[in-house]
């Protein structure tokens, strides 16, 4: 072909290019006209699965063919994680305790539960110093436990006690932040402590510390949630598949190669690597898609802490949308 004939060509592809989009028939993601744009995410430094896809490029390089970047937010907890994706700031959450949508719900957020991590019961408990008098549920109480208010572990210890007839009333609750619930657990301020991993590990490893119970045997299932904005899911259901896939792969390859992720997330985390290793051989990372039945213990969350005046309102976990892989 001439030079001339090819400029020719050219001319009238452009011609015919710039009519489609007079007309509007190119839209955003589709041809020539394709803009670059952005998904959102949220995540906090215990996000392992965000943390470890934000490390190694694959999820960027994935939507980047579909003309997607991944702009990065981190959160100090769950609650302002939500809180961000609920006043549109960001589109897609990385994981949250089970008890974090309940509350984000309760506020009236619209949000989807975009998938889930299956049932990690050990990897939060109830612990006391290993010389400590108590030896089962049922000797809490009258005793001054630690728990944060409001976490998964609020929920642990309330299941626990309703496992052995007791009420949240016949203990003293003191509330008490992950680091502030450490201190006082040293210092014998409190006499037992309910708490999740890694604090729970750290625990382990540097204190001569023993577990009463987790929350196996049904007590509490410890299922953490992947979330996002029910009106970016409703116009993203490619990237939102892409974000699944990926998701799975990498908690599949945290249960493959337990040394190296927590070597690799051992400086993130500021702990040493066996303590990650540790923590991380009590979760699951088994990211799944959520059926409507598997959200059934989100239900009793949400009603244990009505019950106990935590949750200001009736929160009913069927009217929540459910992303769909």
């Amino acid at each position: 072909m001439s030079f001339s004939r090819l400029q020719k060509r050219r001319h009238v592809l452009s011609t015919l290019t710039r009519s489609i989009l007079g007309l509007g028939l190119l839209t955003s993601g589709v041809g020539y006209a394709a803009e670059e744009q952005t998904l959102r995410i949220g995540y906090q430094k215990s996000s392992t699965l965000v943390i470890l896809l934000k490390s190694n490029g694959v999820l960027e390089k994935r939507l980047g063919k579909l003309g997607i970047k991944i702009s990065w937010h981190e959160f100090t907890s769950g609650l302002p994680l939500l809180e961000a994706l609920n006043i549109g700031n960001i589109d897609i959450s990385a994981d949250v305790a089970d008890t974090v949508p309940v509350f984000a719900l309760a506020a009236g957020a619209k949000l989807i539960y975009l998938a889930q991590e299956a049932p990690s019961p050990s990897a939060q408990a109830l612990l006391v110093r290993a010389d400590s008098p108590i030896k089962t549920i049922a000797d809490l109480k009258g005793r001054r436990i630690g728990v944060t208010k409001a976490a998964g572990s609020h929920y642990l210890l309330i299941a626990l006690l309703e496992s052995v007839g007791l009420k949240f009333k016949d203990i003293e609750p003191a509330y008490l932040t992950p680091a502030d619930g450490r201190a006082a657990f040293e210092k014998g301020a409190i006499d037992a402590w309910v708490i999740w991993d890694p604090f729970l590990a750290t625990a382990q490893r540097q204190g001569k510390v023993r577990i009463v119970a987790d929350g196996k045997n049904n007590i509490a299932s410890y299922q953490r949630y992947y979330l996002a904005s029910a009106s970016y899911a409703q116009g993203h259901p490619d990237v939102l598949n892409a974000v699944f896939e990926e998701l799975r792969g990498a908690g599949q390859w945290v249960r493959a190669n337990p040394r190296v992720a927590a070597e690799l997330l051992a400086p993130i985390w500021g702990l040493d690597a066996d303590t990650v290793e540790l923590a991380n051989s009590r979760r699951s990372y088994e990211v799944r898609s959520i059926g409507a039945a598997s959200l059934s213990e989100q239900q009793s969350i949400a009603d244990a802490f009505l019950a106990q005046g935590v949750l200001p309102h009736k929160v009913n976990i069927g009217d929540i949308g459910i992303w769909k892989p």
